[in-house]
């Protein structure tokens, strides 16, 4: 009998289905339209002292090359993590009536790099965040705030019940990991 339920267990594991979908267009296009719509996020960082998980609301944007963007202060738990650690990732996407986990994100993971304050970029990247979050007129150009950027490796996305891709830098639009300057 115990033989029988074996067999029976090894077929079930031979048989799996793999739940993520082939990427197609659609996939591509929500992944897309939930990166360039995001206001706010979920950041994750690997914690220095203890190599525990961090996570941390921040507000985002994208940059020119449609590469998220995040404004933080250098005294955040989360900004002295990343000094230490780039490996992060970031979930996007707003919960809507009913079921949260029916409704679509994307988790972007990569590497999160500080952008130059000297950069003649600063400026640039200012006034995008500026029109997307106009609030943050009152602390911007605080001397301990700073721009931060995600170079992509991958994504994950969830569109809804059974809907699950991993899409790549290019799936988004977006500069790939060791490119993110470029």
């Amino acid at each position: 009998m115990a033989d029988k339920r074996n067999e029976g267990s090894n077929a079930m594991a031979e048989k799996k289905i793999n739940p993520i979908r082939e990427t197609d267009e659609a996939a591509r296009e929500l992944g897309h339209k939930l990166v360039a719509g995001a206001h706010y996020g979920a950041l994750g960082v690997i914690e220095p002292q203890t190599g525990m998980p961090l996570v941390s609301r921040i507000a985002v944007a994208c940059d020119p090359k449609g590469q998220l963007i995040f404004l933080a202060s250098e005294l955040s738990f989360h900004s002295k993590a990343l000094a230490l650690d780039g490996r992060a990732s970031v979930l996007l996407g707003e919960p809507g009536k009913g079921d949260a986990l029916a409704h679509p994100r994307i988790t972007l993971i990569g590497m999160i790099e500080r952008v130059d304050a000297s950069l003649d970029e600063r400026d640039e990247l200012r006034g995008i965040w500026l029109e997307r979050h106009p609030k943050a007129e009152l602390y911007i150009d605080f001397g301990d705030f700073h721009f931060f950027r995600l170079a992509l490796e991958r994504a994950h996305l969830n569109g809804g019940f059974g809907k699950a891709f991993v899409l790549s830098p290019g799936d988004l639009g977006m500069p790939g990991a060791g490119v993110a300057g470029q």
